[in-house]
């Protein structure tokens, strides 16, 4: 009982430190601006991180990979600590491929959670533009979820002035996360065989 709670607790910290790793990755990614409530927190958040990484991981094609590492890092941190709770024969069965595993499912758990993201970001840039368009959150969510929607807009169009885009997004990537499930589920069988 007390080691699901540990787990609990500790998924909770790193998920939602892998989510603003995320979040600042995507805002850089989609040039969002900083200079508002929503990017100064995200700042705030992961600056202890991101800002020494920086020095020694570079940037690829213009993106953040300092922001990503922290993020894959939590996770596979998290399977560590989860099998290492778990002891006796888990551990002792999978020590040669611990490290690998770990790594491989905090790859796939930071990239589950990246898809989150985008969900959290296009129901709130739903939400805001209904509520208030002139918000400061509006901004940023609204350039965050631009890349995603524009595709779509170009099959799915406008049913008078409601707009499906989000919706369909959210579905698709609802399939993303079930097709990352079984790839997890694989790669566990697949590692731990």
């Amino acid at each position: 009982m007390v080691q699901r709670i540990v787990m609990f607790l500790l998924g909770a910290v790193a998920d939602f430190f892998s989510f603003m790793f995320l979040v600042r990755f995507l805002m850089q990614a989609c040039r969002v601006s900083f200079a508002n409530p929503l990017g100064e927190s995200v700042v705030a958040l992961t600056n202890w991180a991101v800002k020494p990484l920086r020095r020694i991981v570079p940037a690829i094609l213009g993106y953040d990979t300092a922001s990503l590492i922290p993020a894959w890092l939590l996770q596979a941190i998290l399977v560590l600590v989860g099998a290492l709770l778990q002891g006796g024969d888990a551990v002792t069965a999978a020590i040669g491929g611990l490290l690998q595993t770990a790594l491989a499912i905090g790859f796939i758990d930071a990239v589950r959670i990246g898809l989150y993201v985008l969900i959290v970001a296009l129901i709130a840039a739903a939400i805001v533009s209904w509520v208030n368009p002139y918000s400061p959150l509006a901004s940023p969510v609204m350039q965050m979820t631009r890349p995603l929607l524009r595709p779509i807009q170009r099959i799915v169009p406008p049913l008078g002035q409601i707009d499906l885009s989000p919706l369909v997004a959210i579905l698709l990537l609802q399939v993303l996360l079930m097709l990352l499930d079984g790839l997890k589920g694989g790669v566990l069988r697949a590692l731990l065989a």
